[in-house]
């Protein structure tokens, strides 16, 4: 036991956190010195360990945080608040002093975490906290009531069945596991199709043996094999050249048989040797089971290239930077071989090299002979191209660099296949050297020329992107500009006058200025008509006269349009005010009504 007073005990349950307290000690060390299955009485039990506080989770999504936080050993706030509340007050820690009480902890890492949220807590993780909780586990139903009734077993189930689906579901790798599968159904699809293309051969060349000498692929002897069927379709006339007297009959599948062999004078010795075939003659039952599982083994072939590509596609998307190194399906393996790619990112290069070699490395080790220089790595093409005495050493190097590779893809955030290929370019050099003697380039030059190309290329993504948003702004105030230039030609063209030359304003003023004293005159005279009328004195006087305005004393201008232009004139310009007039109004109701707004 510890030096503390008093023990606290925590169990994190599918249900809740549920905290327990020592209260006996004695007992406690007499279950531990008996036997483990001491711990299962209920009655010894119960009487040394008490349940403090239970505090349920809220809902199902809350459980889940809850536990995802302890498996990844953090001190969640609901927890932090949990133990504040029922654990007795924590004071400062004297020296030479032992803390009042300390709190048990299944997981070590958990209390070091929990120590570490709350300062002055003395947190423990032993074999006793332990034991102690194993008893808490087996008989909870018993402190909590409310957990009985099959309660705590549906409690784990749901919860189990949310952490486990998370765990999938949010896996980083998730994309190494489809080529994980991939490659590992190439593999065996590889066999199978070896097994299959033997049984075709051996069963069709009981009927046409001569094919088989002829075809050497095994997925075109196949093709041919489901598209030539029966022998005599060949040649109909039989043996004993027969066929040669219908000499339009064998032309039937010539065609096709070119097209499958891609060679003429093959498949015209196809033909030649169906005529004088030593196989035996199949019936029709027995030729429809040769074609059908000759057709079928074609498909499987077809859908290989078809899974091939998919790995390709999904190791340019994964790995570009290994698969650029070493190509796709070596790659794959490695992947598949390490697990993920992250695991074989922490792989250090000597496990790399030797990755795949694991039995004759044991065996090696076990016997004390030479280890192994190389393992899956050995079906690339760099270790074969290189002499007997330099493959170890191009296998270290090659190691070497598919470990630099491997990391550059997993950790990086936008990955390119740029410094695969100059890793490639660097084991190309190397294998040079060790022929002609050439010294190839340092490994930080390399990878500062591939940083440069990046970021000069990020650079001009940058650009373009800059350029794009600069014509786009320009853009937008040229059309913003060609709005206002409208708004502003339709205002002028409110405001727009008719055009007229000086003579012409000359004329109209004195037309203004005629009509204004013919209105008077006009005026005068009707006055003075009603005083005539009135006195009832038709004669005139001089006086009158003089006084009354006259026409011809008037200076008009001597165009005879004179009065149409000036009707004209004040027709539009009245026209012009009053629209505009209208207009500054109407946009002055419209700004009080936006301001009111």
């Amino acid at each position: 036991m510890s030096d503390a007073k008093s023990l606290f005990v925590l169990h994190e349950a599918a249900a809740g956190y549920a905290l327990f307290e020592v209260v006996a000690f004695d007992e406690i060390g007499a279950l531990l010195e008996g036997s483990m299955d001491t711990v299962t009485d209920l009655d010894r039990f119960s009487r040394a360990v008490k349940l403090k506080a239970f505090q349920p989770f809220e809902s199902a999504e809350d459980a889940l945080l809850s536990i995802n936080a302890v498996s990844e050993h953090s001190c969640t706030d609901g927890l932090h608040a949990f133990l504040e509340m029922n654990l007795p007050k924590i004071k400062k820690k004297k020296e030479g002093k032992a803390a009042a009480f300390a709190l048990g902890v299944i997981d070590p890492a958990l209390a070091t975490a929990i120590a570490d949220g709350m300062p002055g807590l003395s947190c423990r993780s032993d074999e006793t906290v332990r034991e102690i909780i194993r008893g808490c586990r087996l008989h909870l139903t018993h402190y909590v009531k409310g957990l009985g009734a099959g309660s705590q077993e549906q409690a784990q189930l749901g919860l189990g069945h949310s952490y486990s689906r998370g765990k999938v579901k949010f896996n980083p790798a998730r994309s190494d596991n489809m080529i994980i599968q991939s490659i590992a159904l190439l593999d065996q699809m590889d066999k199978d199709l070896n097994t299959f293309a033997m049984r075709v051969r051996e069963w069709y060349s009981w009927h046409f043996p001569e094919l088989k000498e002829l075809v050497k692929d095994n997925y075109m002897y196949a093709r041919c094999a489901a598209f030539i069927q029966d022998k005599h379709t060949l040649c109909p006339g039989g043996e004993g050249g027969k066929g040669e007297e219908d000499g339009d009959e064998p032309e039937d599948k010539l065609p096709g048989l070119v097209e499958i062999i891609g060679d003429e004078d093959v498949a015209n010795a196809v033909v030649t040797a169906a005529r004088t075939s030593m196989g035996m003659d199949c019936s029709v039952v027995d030729m429809v089971n040769i074609v059908n599982f000759t057709q079928r083994m074609v498909k499987l072939a077809e859908y290989r290239k078809q899974l091939a590509l998919y790995l390709t596609d999904k190791m340019s998307i994964v790995a570009p930077n290994l698969s650029a190194l070493i190509g796709d399906t070596v790659a794959a393996r490695l992947i598949s071989k390490a697990g993920s790619l992250t695991n074989l990112a922490k792989a250090p290069a000597s496990t790399v090299q030797i990755l795949g070699a694991e039995k004759a490395l044991f065996r090696a080790l076990k016997t004390k002979g030479n280890t192994p220089k190389y393992g899956i790595i050995y079906h690339s093409t760099f270790i074969g191209r290189a002499d007997g005495k330099n493959k170890g050493r191009i296998s270290r190097y090659l190691a070497n660099k598919c470990s630099i590779a491997t990391r550059i893809d997993s950790f990086s955030d936008e990955p390119s296949s740029l410094y695969g290929q100059k890793l490639r370019d660097q084991v190309e050099e190397r294998l040079k050297f060790y022929e002609t003697g050439a010294a190839p380039r340092k490994n930080i030059d390399v990878m500062e020329e591939v940083a440069r190309h990046l970021k000069a290329g990020q650079d001009a993504m940058d650009e373009d992107a800059e350029e794009a948003k600069k014509k786009k702004k320009k853009d937008k105030k040229a059309s913003k500009k060609r709005k206002a230039d409208d708004d502003e030609g339709d205002a002028a063209e409110d405001e727009q006058v008719i055009p007229c030359d000086q003579n012409i304003i000359a004329r109209l003023l004195l037309s203004l200025m005629y009509f204004m004293q013919s209105f008077q005159a006009e005026k005068k005279s009707a006055k003075k008509m009603k005083k005539d009328a009135s006195a009832k004195t038709p004669e005139k006087t001089v006086d009158d006269e003089e006084t009354t305005p006259s026409k011809e004393k008037v200076c008009l201008p001597a165009s005879a349009d004179f009065s149409r232009e000036l009707s004209t004139y004040h027709a539009h310009t009245i026209y012009r005010l009053c629209i505009q007039s209208s207009k500054k109004s109407s946009k002055k109701e419209k700004k009080k009504k936006k301001e009111k707004a």
